[in-house]
């Protein structure tokens, strides 16, 4: 007879993982799963099996906020290889062409200007993204290639950070669904020589960045050495992916009757948009949104809430 499943733990937070490389972020998340023997769990946002660094993973009851740090804005540090361009636009697909590349500093800084503010990406076959409910990186592999329309993205930054031979390096701030293969390709291609992309670092996600990030070694010693109870003192505040949202702080009577789903009045609330809410004793017991006539409608609460 196999020995009984130990029960997984009710417990709540955001960790800063920094996933390395080959790693799959659902493989991630499931490994953190195991070692915090956390009941529930959910990533932000995908980041390729390519890339390393900041994902932020949210167990319990943050993973009903994680969509808002799907939402949030994101920072790389990539390396291009110039003068060649591959199937999937990364350093995991064949080379579909090589050109020679005598690339200089000034040439790339006087077009980065053009890839900066709102562009229009085309979305790369080798991506989740659903074509008629097929994914397009499994109609890639099948050698299909389908019509994508192009999607506006914000490159807010886009810094040079060196160029030596064939490698230039780049740093980049965007908001969500921007590609960087894109990125990188069409700078190839804009180039004349073609590029693709043969390193990928997400270094922030929002409010958050490499300085809070935690390796899987460090994870790992820490669970050995006292087991998944340990790593607790590495989990965020479940509001903490919000700390840019306005607080509205409610009356215990406010609280009781926004937990009924009632939208209630506080003087002092923001006129408009979303808010972070806190009961008498502080405590961060949702999100709510204001509405037409300033009143507070709850959006998403919290489970423990009554």
């Amino acid at each position: 007879m196999s020995a009984p499943r130990s029960k997984r733990r009710d417990i709540d937070g955001v960790l800063i993982f920094d996933k390395p490389l080959g790693m799959t972020s659902n493989a991630a998340l499931q490994k953190v799963r195991w070692l915090f023997n956390a009941s529930k769990g959910g990533h932000t946002g995908s980041l390729d099996p390519l890339a390393s660094g900041v994902l932020p993973l949210c167990l319990g009851e943050a993973t009903k906020f994680s969509q808002y740090l799907l939402d949030a804005d994101k920072v790389y540090v990539t390396e291009a290889r110039l003068g060649m361009t591959t199937t999937t636009g990364d350093a995991e697909g064949d080379v579909l062409e090589m050109r020679p590349c005598q690339v200089t500093l000034a040439e790339v800084e006087a077009l980065l200007p053009r890839f900066t503010g709102e562009i229009e990406q085309i979305p790369p076959m080798y991506s989740a993204l659903k074509h008629e409910g097929q994914p397009l990186y499994k109609l890639a592999r099948a050698g299909e290639t389908v019509e994508r329309k192009a999607r506006s993205v914000t490159i807010s930054r886009l810094e040079l950070l060196g160029l030596e031979g064939d490698r230039l390096r780049l740093e980049v701030h965007c908001s969500k669904g921007t590609y960087i293969r894109t990125l990188v390709e069409d700078l190839g291609a804009a180039l004349g020589c073609g590029a693709h992309v043969s390193e990928l670092r997400r270094i922030g996600a929002g409010p958050f960045d490499l300085s809070q990030a935690v390796t899987l070694e460090t994870l790992e010693a820490m669970h050995a050495e006292g087991g998944a109870g340990a790593l607790d003192q590495l989990l965020l505040p479940i509001d903490s992916g919000l700390e840019d949202w306005p607080v509205v702080s409610l009356t215990e009577q406010t609280a009781f009757y926004l937990n009924h789903g009632q939208a209630v009045r506080v003087p002092g609330s923001p006129a408009f948009g979303m808010v972070r809410l806190r009961d008498h004793e502080g405590r961060f017991i949702g999100i709510g949104e204001m509405t037409d006539d300033a009143r507070v409608a709850p959006k998403r609460l919290m489970r423990f809430n009554g």
